[in-house]
């Protein structure tokens, strides 16, 4: 998913550690692509991924979580754990709510997702989301139809692909 964020022109963002993060900076960062890591300081784990070329740590899970938003156009949500059902469901409370616009969201893994999906279907059935809302989310097991998606999604919402940054948080500015 990193080396296709990459070949579109977009910076392939994760939480910075290992696993399916480090694949995803591993991908974009063999694409040529830009790979930022934001990290979080956890007494017990998670140090940054060797595939990273802008890494930022923060102590407290919902700055990282802001500067996770504001710098993305797009979110791929992989299968995690609760860290990352609270970054999925407070942003796509924000989608919902229309504080934040224009931002697709993807569930990649249809086996471990489907469950979830189901119990947002029923929500819907009971009234406690509207039906509408399930239209926010793509449920995939594809790249090709993940990268296909954000793209038709940038392209429809944005007049241009955005502009290459040079700098990410808060660093200084290249010479």
């Amino acid at each position: 998913m990193g080396r296709q964020i990459a070949e579109m022109g977009f910076t392939t963002m994760t939480g910075g550690g290992p696993g399916i993060m480090e694949a995803a900076n591993r991908g974009a960062f063999e694409q040529g692509g830009r790979s930022v890591g934001c990290n979080i300081k956890l007494p017990f784990e998670q140090k940054p991924n060797p595939y990273i070329q802008t890494s930022i740590t923060f102590e407290h899970f919902f700055v990282r979580k802001v500067m996770l938003v504001k710098y993305s156009y797009a979110f791929v949500i992989m299968p995690g754990g609760f860290g990352t059902m609270d970054e999925f469901f407070e942003t796509l409370t924000l989608i919902q709510t229309k504080i934040l616009v224009r931002f697709p969201i993807v569930l990649f893994g249809k086996d471990y997702y489907q469950p979830l999906f189901a119990y947002m279907e029923e929500m819907a059935v009971q009234g406690t989301i509207s039906k509408e809302d399930l239209a926010l989310v793509l449920l995939t097991d594809s790249i090709a139809e993940a990268a296909q998606h954000i793209d038709s999604f940038i392209k429809k919402n944005y007049y241009r692909q955005p502009a290459r940054r040079k700098w990410w948080l808060f660093e200084k500015k290249p010479a």
